[in-house]
């Protein structure tokens, strides 16, 4: 089995961190895409409306997708596959991706047409407070956009199987690609458009994007087949990978079921809440993306080989170190988003039927969100530990209690509270799930090092306090300066962001922080390849 280009499944520290550094990059310029997306769409759409009943409509053929298709497959597939390898099984690993691909075909094919037919009675559910002409958009935009989720089944197996052989850079780039088409639809076609068609292109371009998706990832399994397509049912270890995935899509879907829940609750609150809240979570999920789902991604293949080795001290190594990398990352950005968030969303969503009041209320619901937004980062990491230990119950287990508690805090706070009480529900759910998987995930590894990952929480938070205050005081000496024109505010919100970097820098290194040691010798390495 060969590979190309400098790829290949490398497990040395030096691999990694250039698989982490591609992986990154990669991801951060698919975020960046997705927010140009996000900005057409803001324009073109505001918050009033009909794009309410899309944000609906796409939630809930996403959320079937987290549940049974991409993420959940590729978690559930890893794991085996990788094990084969270990034990020298190449063949029967190349069987079971031809078989799984097979039973996926069929059965997210047989649940895409189920929820076509039954859309126009399960929709709605999803929508009470929406104006009952809303109800019927959701309706139709939905039964447009299903058919993702066997298309994203497919592409789970494909990103699997490359992952798993160290080919990182395909599989950060496709997201990128599906922005691209979106982008395109939106910026190309829908200005031009009759503004009742609007919605519909936009919807298209989803699912023309995840189909390009698939398309481009498949020539890259060129030297690490064949996959021999079989009857799936008949082999025992696709009835493996089944099996696992049932507790692995509640685990990985936490985030999309609380996000329906949460949307059925904003429906409630006022004809603006679900898209304001939707915008506000785009900019929330921003930087999770860019740096702690490249880091969980690109230590789950070599924390499953610890797993398969039973090299525990390892694993619990990796997962300790991972989580003070994302709490190094993830703090600062919190705090720059909570300090900033009302200048932030003005500047990237405030124009055309984005108002003022959209600012508002969206920028509200961001403030809250980055309460959480490290501890929902570090818990991916987590449950993907779990995952390479192929012990999963536990992780869906808590998944569901967070489920649970995230509906019990929205039905408490979103009255008192409108907009701001339901992502604070997330928040504080998201704290509560993580503390519970990290002392779970201590107890079955023989005892994670948590005085390791408190101590660098400690220090993050003190990188977040100086970034977060450096931040907010360029920002206000330079907002009153040079005014908030589109220009202006460029001025404001980068230097912000420059200060906030250099304070990272500075506090990293008076704290003497090995993740800020680490990060430039990743950089360096970069430098040096190129």
């Amino acid at each position: 089995m060969t590979d190309t280009g400098n790829e290949g499944r490398s497990r040395s520290g030096g691999g990694l961190g250039r698989s982490t550094a591609m992986f990154s990059f990669w991801t951060a310029v698919s975020r960046v895409a997705g927010l140009v997306r996000e900005i057409l769409v803001a324009a073109l759409f505001g918050t009033v409306g009909a794009i309410n009943a899309f944000v609906i409509a796409f939630q809930v053929p996403n959320l079937l997708r987290s549940l049974v298709a991409d993420s959940a497959i590729s978690a559930a597939m890893v794991p085996i596959y990788t094990q084969l390898q270990e034990e020298g099984r190449d063949k029967e690993a190349r069987r079971l991706v031809g078989a799984l691909a097979s039973v996926i075909t069929l059965g997210l094919g047989a649940i895409t047409l189920a929820a076509i037919l039954v859309a126009p009675w399960m929709m709605p559910l999803f929508a009470p407070g929406l104006d009952p002409s809303l109800r019927d958009d959701v309706v139709w935009l939905a039964q447009l956009m299903f058919p993702i989720v066997p298309l994203l089944g497919l592409t789970g197996i494909v990103s699997g199987v490359l992952q798993a052989e160290g080919r990182f850079t395909p599989t950060a780039f496709v997201p990128v690609l599906w922005n691209a088409v979106i982008i395109v639809a939106l910026g190309v076609f829908a200005p031009f458009a009759p503004a009742d068609s609007r919605m519909w292109i936009y919807a298209v371009g989803i699912l023309v994007g995840t189909l390009a998706q698939l398309l481009y990832l498949l020539p890259h399994l060129r030297g690490l087949g064949p996959f021999p397509i079989t009857a799936g049912f008949a082999n025992r270890l696709v009835r493996r990978v089944l099996l696992l995935m049932l507790p692995v899509t509640v685990g990985l879907g936490l985030i999309n079921i609380n996000a329906v829940v949460d949307s059925i609750f904003a429906t409630l609150v006022s004809d603006q809440a679900v898209r304001a809240i939707d915008a506000a979570f785009r900019l929330y999920i921003l930087p999770q993306g860019v740096f702690s789902v490249a880091i969980a991604t690109v230590l789950f293949p070599a924390i499953s080989r610890m797993a398969a080795n039973q090299d525990l001290p390892g694993l619990r190594g990796a997962v300790a170190s991972g989580l003070r990398q994302i709490f190094f990352l993830l703090l600062p950005a919190s705090a720059f988003l909570m300090v900033l968030a009302e200048p932030v969303v003005r500047l990237v969503y405030q124009r055309g039927a984005f108002d003022a009041y959209s600012t508002l209320i969206t920028s509200e619901a961001l403030f809250f969100f980055t309460i959480g937004l490290v501890f929902n980062g570090a818990s991916l990491l987590v449950i993907r530990a779990f995952f390479s230990l192929q012990q999963p119950w536990v992780p869906t287990a808590i998944a569901g209690l967070g489920v649970v508690l995230n509906a019990v805090l929205d039905a408490i706070l979103y009255v008192p509270m409108g907009v701001g009480g339901i992502p604070l529900s997330t928040s504080i759910t998201s704290l509560v799930v993580f503390l519970v998987l990290v002392r779970y995930l201590s107890v079955r590894t023989g005892h994670l090092d948590l005085r390791s990952v408190a101590d660098g929480f400690v220090r993050a938070v003190g990188t977040a306090v100086v970034a977060g205050l450096l931040a907010w005081l360029t920002w206000r000496v330079l907002d009153e300066a040079v005014g908030r024109s589109l220009p202006g505010q460029v001025v404001a919100v980068g230097a912000a962001a420059t200060a906030m970097v250099l304070g990272i820098v500075a506090a990293a290194r008076a704290m003497d922080m090995p993740e800020m040691t680490a990060l430039m010798r990743v950089v360096s390495r970069r430098r040096g390849l190129r």
